[in-house]
C-alpha cells in the first residue's frame, strides 16, 4: 500500500521539477528585447490596430451563454437516459424511469419558462417609457398655498 502513495509522489515531485526547469531555462535562455510601442500593441494580422484591445461586453451574451450552458448539459444528461430507458423497462421498472424522466423534463421545462418570462432570451428588451420635458410633473414644480406669490390675492 505504501508502494503506490511513493509513486505517485515521485510521480508528482518528477511533474513539479519538470516546470520549474522549463521555466528556468525559458528564463535564462530568453533574449532581451526592448519594450517599444509596437511590440506592445496587439497583434492584428499586421493591420494596426483599431481602438483599445480591451473593451466591455453586453451583459447579454453572459446570461445567454450561461443558459446555453445549462440547457446543453441538461440535454446531455438526457442521452444517456434514452439508451438504457429499454433495459429499464426490461428489468420492470419502466413506470419509475418514466416519472423520473418526466420530472426532470418538467424542470426543464419550468427553467425555460422562468428565463422566458424574465424576459433573458429576449435579445431586444423593451425600454421603458420615461416622461420628460413638458409631459413631466412632479410635486417641486407645483405652486402651493404657502409659496410667495409677488401678486397680491384679491
Amino acid at each position: 500500500m505504501d508502494v503506490l502513495y511513493t509513486s505517485v509522489f515521485v510521480f508528482l515531485l518528477v511533474i513539479v521539477g519538470f516546470v520549474l526547469v522549463s521555466l528556468a531555462m525559458s528564463k535564462f535562455l530568453q533574449t532581451q528585447a526592448p519594450a517599444t510601442t509596437d511590440k506592445m500593441t496587439t497583434y492584428e494580422c499586421g493591420e494596426r490596430p483599431i481602438g483599445p484591445a480591451w473593451f466591455n461586453f453586453n451583459p447579454r451574451f453572459y446570461v445567454l451563454a450561461i443558459i446555453f450552458v445549462i440547457f446543453d448539459v441538461e440535454v446531455a444528461f438526457m442521452f444517456p437516459v434514452a439508451v438504457v430507458y429499454s433495459d429499464w423497462v426490461n428489468a420492470g421498472n419502466g413506470g419509475f424511469a418514466f416519472l423520473e424522466i418526466g420530472v426532470f423534463v418538467s424542470l426543464l421545462v419550468i427553467g425555460l419558462a422562468y428565463i422566458w418570462i424574465k424576459g433573458d432570451i429576449n435579445w431586444v428588451k423593451a425600454v421603458p417609457k420615461v416622461e420628460t420635458g413638458s409631459d413631466r410633473i412632479d410635486a417641486k414644480s407645483q405652486p402651493t398655498s404657502e409659496s410667495s406669490d409677488p401678486t397680491p390675492a384679491a
